[in-house]
C-alpha cells in the first residue's frame, strides 16, 4: 500500500511538472501586440473641445502703458449761482450778510420775500393792520396805517388781485451794524382799483391788468433770535 502511494505520487508530480512547463512555454511568449497593464492613476490625454470663435480682448498691457490724461478738476459752483456774479458788489454784500447770519440762504429768502410781497399788498388793500404789523418795520407800518386810516375816513375801499409775480431778484445786500438788509426788485401783474363811498372807481381799474414794479428792502437784526425779516423801505421801480 505504501508502494502504491509512492508510485501515484511520483506520477502526479511528473504530470504537474509537465503541465507547468507547457503553460510557461505559452504564457511566457510576447507577440508584440500585448496591451500595457492598466494604471487608474496614470495621466490621461485631456479631451480637447471643438474650437470656438474667440473675440480678442484689448491688450491690457498696452492700455497700462498708454499715458493717461489727468482728469480736469471739477469747477466749484459759485456760492450765489443764479443770484449774483462772483466778485460783484452784490455777491460781496451777500457774503457779508451770510457772515453775519449763518442761517441766511438766498434762494429760501427769495421764496419768503415773494410770499411776503403778496401778503403785504393784499393786507394793505384789505386794511388788515394785524398782518401788516407783523411784516413791516415800525416806520413803514406807520406810513401804511396812515394811508389806510385816510382811506377809511373818506369812505373809500380798495380792491387788489394778483395775476402773477413774474420775477423777483435780489438787487442789493449789505450789513449795517446789527442789521442785515437785502433789497428785492419785484415785477408783477396786478388788478387794482380804489372806489369811493358810492362804489365808483376813482383810481386804477377793476378789470385791467397792470404791470407793476416795486423795489422793497427787507431787514433783520442778526443779534436777535427772531429769524423773521421785515419790510423797512419801499419804492416804485422802473
Amino acid at each position: 500500500m505504501r508502494d502504491v502511494f509512492d508510485i501515484y505520487t511520483i506520477i502526479f508530480l511528473a504530470l504537474a511538472v509537465f503541465i507547468f512547463l507547457r503553460l510557461r512555454s505559452v504564457l511566457g511568449q510576447r507577440t508584440g501586440r500585448e496591451r500595457p497593464p492598466y494604471d487608474p492613476y496614470s495621466a490621461r490625454e485631456p479631451v480637447r473641445p471643438a474650437p470656438e470663435k474667440v473675440v480678442a480682448l484689448p491688450n491690457r498691457n498696452a492700455e497700462a502703458a498708454a499715458p493717461k490724461t489727468p482728469a480736469e478738476p471739477a469747477e466749484a459752483t459759485p456760492r450765489w449761482s443764479g443770484i449774483a456774479e462772483p466778485g460783484t458788489a452784490l455777491a460781496n454784500g451777500l457774503d457779508a450778510v451770510a457772515a453775519a447770519d449763518a442761517s441766511f440762504d438766498a434762494t429760501q429768502f427769495l421764496t419768503g420775500a415773494r410770499a411776503a410781497y403778496e401778503m403785504i399788498v393784499n393786507a394793505f388793500a384789505e386794511g388788515d393792520r394785524r398782518t401788516l404789523k407783523n411784516l413791516l418795520s415800525r416806520e413803514v407800518y406807520e406810513g401804511f396805517e396812515s394811508a389806510i386810516s385816510g382811506r377809511e375816513k373818506r369812505g373809500e375801499t380798495m380792491e387788489s388781485r394778483f395775476v402773477s409775480i413774474d420775477n423777483a431778484e435780489i438787487t442789493g445786500a449789505e450789513v449795517r451794524g446789527r442789521s442785515a438788509q437785502v433789497t428785492v426788485r419785484f415785477q408783477s401783474k396786478l388788478v387794482s382799483a380804489t372806489r369811493d363811498k358810492n362804489g365808483n372807481v376813482i383810481d386804477g381799474s377793476a378789470d385791467k391788468v397792470t404791470d407793476v414794479t416795486d423795489v422793497w428792502t427787507f431787514a433783520r437784526d442778526v443779534s436777535s433770535r427772531d429769524p423773521n425779516w421785515k419790510l423797512v423801505a419801499t419804492e416804485a421801480g422802473q
